[in-house]
């Protein structure tokens, strides 16, 4: 029979690798699934065309057109049994005819799997239950997620986005079996601009020191950028009892344990300018006003008593015509691509389009990451130029995480399960595919210290396609070699600067602010919370820190700084999902305002069922972006 499939595959036009060993495994796969020489040509012609392999059939493919044959087969058996729920170890019990013993030869058990952190890429269809098979066809393996129902329905968009331009039938985006490339024309280059704590970096470096040094720059940039605006002339001691009108800087703090209330309110200075004393705060002339903890302001006002500062004006802003981290050490940049980056700009993309998730990637029932497999069928339709995956990847609040039921350590899970899958997709998307990842202080299998150092991911010749970034995390995409170190969003169309955190920060905020005459109802609030990062310059301007965030002031304070107003801010929360564009505080009247577009995806799983996540298009300016909200 060898001779027969010899003679099929060059009947149809392909030639054999290792010629012996081919035909060896070829017959051993007719033999278990009862295959004719036609049928195994066949299938192999299907797998070379996801793959868009060449005509060479090469003995390194065998295994993974295995695993192609093993769900064939699963789906055969599912379709003449239509009501028939099977298990993984079922499937591999039926294909094999064996006992469900741990036996080292049985492929797709987790004892069969190398042990090394990158392997030969597989097809990551076969993962999901309810979800695309390789054939192209729904699987009917039932779970909750699997049984949802409008997939990919449009949520809300920015900017009058049709429906019909995102998404696509159910039915079309399961047939397609060839799976289309980025082009070269469109790939975008990533140069990564922030600061970062080592990797291995753990709770407990956290000095008094630390924070006082870090509180104290905070307000001192503060009120060095709001002189130098030309607002004020001169900062002054806000405890000194004056009869005239003063200008002080300091940050709102609670005097009581708790959350804050409007009564009272304490305004500690700095220490160069009042020595770290502290005065109560009036706020009952002002109107309107939104505060929380930590933020740094600039208070106007009288302090007849010494013991009392009545405010009559408040800033909750820096300048934006100051830059706010000149005292910071400079931050390095690390180029992704370095033959990008000397890429003449009328040869870079004018627009750059991105899909954004966030975690968890699987629903809580289970670990079998089916949200995540059906947001990378979803990218390899829509072909973005950047995926953009924000944590958790291992959820350490998920059910079975909690519990310890899994049989493998969590970085295992991380890199055969996540990065696998991922490095399917870029080989699937061809070169130009960009993936970036960014941790959560709830990844299980990661550093739990906050700031974060990315992912210690180093994929064998993918480094420039899978990048992770730290968090906070802030990076330009499409952009030129310059002398230019920082980023203004008009300068040039073909430069985005993307900042990111996946703490929630969003909530955390919604917590602890109180306000005064605000009104828009819920849209209104959530602009408020993203306007708050921004107009603070920073990623976690709260403080102190919520509980359970593990703060610590003493890694890479810097990396909390935003230096310069982004074109799109990440922001993840379990708050209602959104993209929305803000117009950012700080420009004198006259001046162009600077904007931002703020996005907040969502989860991509909840509980048992499927979340949302965002497609995206940004041309030249947050004005002319679009962007659906997409329920998976």
């Amino acid at each position: 029979m060898e001779e027969e499939i010899k003679a099929e595959f060059e009947k149809n036009g392909f030639r054999l690798d290792e010629e012996e060993e081919i035909l060896r495994k070829c017959l051993a796969f007719c033999i278990n699934y009862k295959l004719s020489a036609s049928d195994i040509v066949s299938s192999w012609d299907v797998y070379s065309l996801n793959r868009q392999l060449e005509s060479t059939v090469q003995n390194a493919h065998m295994d993974t057109f295995l695993q192609q044959l093993q769900n064939e087969q699963k789906e055969a058996l599912i379709n003449e049994e239509p009501g028939l729920h099977l298990y993984s170890n079922d499937v591999a019990m039926i294909l094999n005819d064996e006992p469900e013993y741990p036996k080292d030869d049985i492929h797709g058990t987790p004892i069969d799997r190398p042990r090394s952190y990158y392997t030969e890429p597989f097809d990551s269809t076969h993962k999901a239950n309810g979800s695309v098979l390789s054939s192209g066809h729904s699987s009917q393996i039932v779970t909750p997620f699997g049984q949802r129902k409008n997939k990919f329905a449009v949520q809300s968009t920015l900017n009058g986005l049709p429906a019909t331009e995102n998404t696509k039938k159910e039915d079309d985006l399961e047939t397609d079996d060839i799976i289309m490339r980025v082009q070269p024309s469109r790939r975008c280059s990533l140069q990564i601009l922030s600061s970062q704590p080592e990797s291995g970096s753990r709770f407990m470096y956290d000095r008094i020191e630390d924070k006082f040094n870090f509180l104290e720059n905070r307000i001192m940039r503060h009120a060095t950028a709001l002189v130098a605006s030309g607002l004020y002339e001169e900062r002054m001691d806000p405890t000194v009892a004056s009869q005239e009108c003063v200008f002080a800087v300091g940050m709102i703090c609670c005097e009581e344990e708790g959350h804050l209330k409007e009564k009272p309110i304490l305004l500690p200075s700095s220490v160069k300018h009042s020595g770290g004393q502290r005065v109560r705060l009036d706020l009952q002339k002002l109107s309107q006003f939104s505060i929380f903890p930590g933020q740094v302001v600039g208070i106007e006002g009288l302090n007849p008593s010494g013991h009392c500062l009545i405010a009559s004006k408040i800033i909750d802003y820096v300048p934006l015509s100051v830059r706010a981290d000149e005292n910071l050490p400079p931050t390095k940049k690390q180029a992704v691509d370095q033959e990008l980056l000397l890429t003449h700009p009328s040869q870079m993309p004018s627009e750059l389009s991105l899909i954004i998730a966030a975690g968890p990637y699987s629903a809580t029932d289970n670990l079998m990451f089916e949200p995540l497999i059906e947001l990378l069928a979803y990218a390899r339709r829509k072909q973005p130029q950047l995926l953009m995956l924000l944590g958790p990847f291992i959820d350490s609040d998920h059910p079975k995480i909690k519990k310890g039921t899994v049989d493998r350590t969590f970085d295992e899970i991380f890199r055969l399960e996540i990065l696998r899958l991922l490095q399917d997709y870029v080989e699937y998307m061809g070169s130009a595919a960009r993936v970036v990842l960014v941790p959560s202080i709830r990844d299980a299998h990661h550093d739990f210290v906050f700031p974060q150092p990315a992912f210690d991911i180093h994929p064998p010749d993918l480094q420039h396609q899978i990048t992770s970034l730290p968090n906070p995390g802030t990076f330009c995409a499409n952009e030129v070699k310059s002398d230019r170190l920082y980023h203004d969003y008009n300068s040039s169309s073909f430069q985005v600067k993307i900042g990111c955190c996946t703490l929630d920060i969003l909530k955390q905020l919604s917590g602890e602010e109180i306000s005064r005459n605000s009104s828009g109802g819920t849209k209104h609030r959530l602009s408020t919370l993203g306007n708050h990062i921004l107009s603070q310059r920073s990623f976690y301007p709260l403080y102190p820190p919520a509980e359970g965030t593990p703060l610590d002031l003493s890694i890479a304070p810097e990396a909390l700084q935003i230096s310069s107003v982004p074109d799109i801010l990440i922001l993840p929360s379990d708050l209602a999902h959104f993209v929305r564009v803000l117009s950012v505080k700080g420009r004198s009247e006259g001046e162009e305002q600077v904007k931002c577009i703020c996005v907040n995806p969502g989860r991509l799983a909840r509980g048992e069922g499927g979340g949302f996540f965002v497609e995206l298009r940004y041309d030249g300016s947050p004005d002319s972006a679009s962007a659906s909200v997409i329920r998976i």
